[in-house]
C-alpha cells in the first residue's frame, strides 16, 4: 500500500528543512569563528594602547624559555609591534592564589614597564579575593608604570611584609600571589629581553 501523498510531502519538506539547517550552520561557521576570535582578541588586547601597535599580536606567539618562574608559571607570550619594531609583550601567567590558580594577563612595554594587567580566571573567595577579577580593577591599575627595579626587589611585597603595596581588603594571600606574579613577569622580561623582542623588525 502506497503512503498517502501528504506523508510523502511532509517527509520531503522535513528532509529539505534538515538540509537547509545543516547548510546554514556550515555557511555561518566561518563568520561565527571570526567573531569569536575578534571577541577573544579584544579581551586580550585591551591592555595595550591602541596606537602602540599595528600588527596582530595574537598572530605573533613568542617562544618562552624557562616558563617556570620563582612564584608563577608562564603559559603564553605575544609580541606587539609598531612599524616593525617591538612595542610591548603580552604574557599569560598562572599563580596559585588562596582558593586555586589565578590566571593573569600582563602587558609590558619594550622598556620593561608594566602597561597593565588583569585576571582572566580566578577561583578566589567571593567578596574578598574574587575582587581580583573586577574590571576595571583599581588595585591592579596601581601597578601600571612599575618595572623590575621600580621599586627594587624588596619593594615588590605588601606593606605588611615591608614592601610598598597595599593589599586587596581581606585578601592577603591573593594579593601576595598576584604581586609575586607581576614581579616574576617583569624580572623574566628583563632577563630575557633580547630573546623575547628579537626578530620583530624582520616581519
Amino acid at each position: 500500500m502506497k503512503p498517502p501523498r501528504s506523508l510523502l510531502l511532509l517527509a520531503a519538506l522535513g528532509i529539505l528543512g534538515i538540509g537547509a539547517t545543516l547548510w546554514l550552520q556550515h555557511a555561518s561557521a566561518p563568520r561565527i569563528e571570526a567573531e569569536q576570535r575578534a571577541l577573544q582578541a579584544r579581551k586580550l588586547l585591551d591592555l595595550l594602547p591602541t596606537d602602540s601597535y599595528d600588527n596582530q599580536p595574537l598572530d605573533r606567539p613568542v617562544p618562552l624559555p624557562a616558563t617556570q618562574l620563582a612564584n608563577s608559571r608562564l603559559l603564553e607570550g605575544y609580541l606587539a609591534t609598531r612599524n616593525g619594531l617591538p612595542s610591548a609583550l603580552l604574557l599569560r601567567s598562572q599563580v596559585t592564589g588562596y582558593a586555586g590558580p589565578i590566571e593573569l594577563l600582563i602587558a609590558i612595554d619594550n622598556q620593561g614597564r608594566l602597561l597593565g594587567s588583569k585576571a582572566l580566571r580566578q577561583e578566589e573567595t567571593p567578596g574578598l579575593g574574587s575582587h581580583i577579577g573586577d574590571q576595571p580593577n583599581p588595585w591592579l591599575a596601581g601597578f601600571s608604570g612599575k618595572s623590575r627595579n621600580d621599586p627594587g626587589d624588596a619593594g615588590w611585597a605588601l606593606k605588611k611584609d615591608q614592601g610598598q603595596f597595599d593589599q586587596i581588603a581581606g585578601a592577603t594571600i591573593t594579593s601576595r600571589a598576584v604581586i609575586s606574579a607581576l614581579h616574576d613577569a617583569l624580572r623574566y622580561f628583563d632577563e630575557h629581553r633580547a630573546t623575547l623582542l628579537e626578530g620583530a623588525d624582520h616581519e
